[in-house]
């Protein structure tokens, strides 16, 4: 649901660095190259952006649509779904932090096609190596390349398009969220033309990560400046961003202690919980329509709409919240949403059934909302990096046991009662935290009205 240093354009960068913006678009991306040679790799790298933006989530999302099935072949309890789900938080936290330190090593271009190489071998072995263990250890596999993908994406649109950040930025956005919907809507049309087995359903998607490792491939030699510290621990979910700069890590103050601040903590607890809800989305959504009696495309359609929702939202939220002194009524708006859409799920799931979809799409925006809060409660670039990576880290890791706590409601309650109540009950929260994190002050001012005091 992050990235190193992510805003979302009009965001935190957008939001506190225009000026170096304007400065990095009047510098040569590739000083030392011919202007034909710069142009064509250009190409290349745009290219690349999107192919690997569309391999973001596809491991999520067709596994959400095929989740029955895959039970059933595996054998798998609800409580072992439910860790299965909340796989993905823990390896952006695992892996994502490791990112910037290999980017340094080998360089962007060449971790991130090694990201997508790793993608498209795990998609492709898990549904044949048998048994539940290693089902799991090759879902956690191309997990690792996405979540170091996911990191570096950022960076990569920083360095080679400095002046043109937002706009490659809602290019990558858009990609994400189109891989995203069409890996919920497709798997099960795909599943069935193919004969019905789900292991080859599956794997399909590793075809579509072998053609994002083309691109990058020619970039594996591209050296350029990476960043010197992560600035987020972890990637996200439905939208990424644009990265701070990456001196922005170079120059963070030592003496901005981020867990003093009040506001830091609740930015922290609203990205877990949003994350929570959008993870329990994408892995436990289609089974919920499927339980009522929804067909299993229409159930993957459902998911595809749902995440869809984020692709227009993504950049109409960030530039209301940043025209408002207090983002608190957007959270509160969304929270409304997602509540709704949860009372839906449990009164009417089938006659619904679109509504509700919408409805929790629309919640789930909460995600590029928190990004934005980042960059709007911190001063400075520096600032903004290590609020980024606290609240992402932090986040990250509050929201892994919500998919397997769901997991193993279902199967001891066998109906969606107490899993849709569990739901709900974390949105209530969420709008508070979010409601706090929404207050127009900085990080820096609390950090140094507590020192003072």
């Amino acid at each position: 649901m992050g990235s190193a240093a992510s805003t979302v354009p009009g965001g935190a960068v957008g939001v506190k660095d225009a000026g170096e913006a304007r400065g990095a678009a009047r510098t040569p991306v590739e000083p030392g190259r011919p202007a034909a040679t710069r142009a064509w790799v250009t190409r290349l790298v745009v290219v690349g952006i999107v192919l690997a933006a569309l391999n973001l989530r596809p491991a999520i999302t067709s596994l959400g649509a095929l989740l029955e099935e895959v039970r059933d072949g595996l054998g798998m309890s609800g409580t072992l779904a439910g860790l299965l789900t909340s796989v993905p938080p823990l390896c952006f936290a695992l892996f994502g932090s490791q990112a910037p330190r290999l980017a340094r090593r080998f360089g962007a271009g060449a971790v991130v096609c090694a990201g997508m190489a790793a993608i498209a071998t795990g998609l492709l072995i898990r549904p044949f190596v048998g048994g539940t263990a290693g089902f799991l250890a090759a879902t956690a596999f191309a997990l690792m390349g996405i979540a170091v993908s996911n990191v570096l994406m950022p960076v990569i649109v920083k360095r080679w398009f400095p002046d043109r950040v937002g706009s490659m930025t809602g290019l990558y956005s858009m990609a994400l969220a189109l891989g995203t919907s069409l890996a919920a809507a497709l798997t099960v049309p795909l599943t069935d033309a193919l004969g019905g087995s789900w292991r080859t359903g599956l794997a399909l998607w590793a075809v579509v990560a072998v053609v994002a490792v083309v691109p990058w491939l020619p970039l594996v030699r591209e050296r350029g400046a990476e960043p010197a510290a992560p600035a987020s621990a972890a990637p996200v979910s439905a939208a990424p961003a644009s990265a701070a700069p990456a001196s922005a890590a170079r120059q963070e103050d030592p003496a901005l202690r981020i867990t003093h601040s009040r506001t830091a903590w609740a930015l922290a607890c609203f990205f877990g919980l949003q994350a929570t809800a959008a993870y329990i989305t994408m892995g436990w959504m289609p089974q919920i329509f499927r339980d009522a009696g929804v067909p299993a495309g229409e159930a993957g359609v459902l998911l595809a709409v749902t995440m869809a929702m984020g692709v227009p939202l993504a950049f109409v939220i960030p530039r209301v919240a940043t025209r408002l002194p207090h983002q608190g009524p957007v959270v509160i708006v969304l929270g409304a949403c997602g509540l709704a859409g949860y009372a839906g799920l449990y009164l009417a799931p089938a006659g619904g059934a679109w509504a509700w979809a919408l409805l929790c799409g629309i919640a789930n925006c909460a995600f590029p909302l928190a990004l934005t809060l980042v960059g709007m409660r911190a001063r400075s670039s520096a600032g903004v990096a290590k609020l980024s990576a606290f609240a992402q880290s932090t986040g990250y890791l509050i929201s892994i046991p919500g998919p397997l706590l769901v997991g193993m409601l279902y199967q001891h309650s066998g109906g969606w009662g107490l899993p849709l109540a569990l739901m709900a009950g974390l949105m209530v929260p969420q709008i508070a935290v979010g409601f706090l994190a929404g207050r127009d002050r900085t990080i820096e001012d609390e950090v140094a009205a507590r020192a003072a005091a």
